[in-house]
């Protein structure tokens, strides 16, 4: 499965209801990550330009991309940001087909 970071705002419909009843959200990500065949990994609240941020596993990005639809839909969050991750020997790889393919391209000018 690939790996997706996942990062977005609460809205202030979100905060008037977490301040309301005080819970822990990371079950009901859990819930709707697996509905579209992913898996969470890690469920963070963060300080900053972000109120949470989702490490989870999905067949593809367009799972990802339907979880991420969903909550948004909800009206309860906004600004969502969805970024496919690599661990780092994957990431190397990549970059050795790159070098090999240096010269396929043609810079503009």
């Amino acid at each position: 499965m690939a790996t997706f970071i996942i990062q977005g705002r609460f809205s202030a419909q979100a905060i008037r209801g977490l301040v309301a009843k005080p819970e822990d959200r990371s079950r009901a990500v859990a819930k709707l990550i697996a509905a579209c065949g992913g898996k969470l990994k890690d469920y963070y609240m963060t300080t900053g330009e972000n109120d949470f941020l989702i490490i989870a596993e999905a067949p593809d990005g367009e799972d990802a991309v339907v979880a991420s639809m969903a909550a948004a839909a909800s009206g309860t969050v906004s600004k969502l940001t969805t970024s496919r991750a690599w661990p780092a020997r994957d990431f190397k790889k990549m970059a050795q087909r790159a070098k090999g393919v240096l010269g396929a391209y043609k810079a503009p000018g």
